[in-house]
């Protein structure tokens, strides 16, 4: 069974998707539904209001939530659809932690290795800030919440839509595409698309949505999804941060630069060349093959002996 298939160890009528939907992704639904009908300078208030709270405690503030809600997603797929968590992780017989440690630690070295390439050829704009208690504080609250926060991220969109919009229509390619709007759709209002412009940074969220995506469907689980996910916000935590993004921590550095993003060098790259090729080394090392029907394939329900006797 492969991963979209999964879906059929538990139960899956509509209402219980539905409500899962409502009460794990109705935040995310919010975000958008404020980006529409808030004007930026509104938006830019409310992110003012938390000027005066220490940063950390800030970033605690607001990744504690997500603790809760993939609590909530898991006491729902548990109780509600009957199945185990493990089938919402991984199409494998236990979790491979090592592929979640490969890919952080693929998407660790090139944001250290191209930050520190760039900081080398132009420091103007960049200002150490390294304070070791404040770090300190930083690298506690980032270690022990963000898991939670991508765990969230990845779980809702990468796992339990994946699996149950495939489920649904048959198919992989589409809740590949709409997965990853939706994923783009839920950091619509991140004060990052205020400041650079909202087609730009859906590029590059949609980008990453797929990227996450075909490693998932490719791998048949979310291991590297989730590895990735997690190097990635840990070092836009811990490295360097700026005034106009979401993450305004007490990182080692601090862009002074405005706010802009090269639609070419900065979104276009990553997203075109960066992304393939990282696609490229896990196919490698993986051994990924048949990529038209794991991407496009359809999605049938296997023989109820199969999936009956792997429960």
């Amino acid at each position: 069974m492969n991963y979209i298939q999964q879906t059929y160890k538990g139960q899956r009528h509509l209402w219980m998707f539905i409500l899962t939907t409502i009460l794990v992704g109705g935040v995310f639904l919010g975000n958008f539904i404020i980006y529409l009908t808030y004007d930026q300078a509104d938006l830019d208030a409310a992110y003012d209001l938390f000027a005066n709270i220490p940063s950390s405690l800030n970033l605690a503030i607001n990744l504690v939530p997500f603790a809760f809600l993939l609590g909530l997603l898991f006491l729902l797929v548990k109780f509600v659809h009957q199945r185990s968590l493990l089938s919402l992780t991984t199409a494998r017989s236990k979790v491979d932690y090592g592929r979640v440690f490969f890919s952080f630690m693929m998407i660790a070295t090139f944001t250290l290795v191209t930050f520190f390439i760039g900081y080398s050829m132009d420091s103007s704009e960049i200002v150490f800030q390294f304070d070791a208690g404040k770090f300190t504080i930083l690298f506690l609250v980032s270690i022990i919440l963000f898991p939670f926060q991508i765990g969230l991220e990845e779980y809702l969109f990468r796992g339990y839509f994946m699996q149950h919009i495939g489920v649904m229509v048959k198919n992989k390619w589409f809740p590949l595409i709409l997965t990853s709007v939706l994923f783009g759709i839920a950091h619509a209002a991140n004060p990052e698309v205020g400041a650079i412009g909202f087609w730009k940074m859906m590029i590059f969220y949609v980008g990453t949505g797929l990227l996450l995506g075909i490693m998932t469907l490719m791998d048949d689980g979310l291991e590297l999804a989730l590895g990735f996910h997690l190097g990635n916000n840990l070092l836009a935590s811990l490295l360097i941060t700026a005034d106009w993004t979401a993450l305004q921590t007490d990182a080692v550095f601090k862009s002074t630069a405005e706010p802009s993003m090269s639609i070419v060098g900065e979104i276009l790259i990553p997203v075109l060349v960066v992304y393939p090729i990282m696609l490229l080394i896990l196919s490698k090392r993986y051994g990924w093959n048949n990529w038209k029907d794991r991407l496009f394939g359809k999605v049938t329900e296997p023989p109820k002996e199969d999936y009956k006797i792997i429960e």
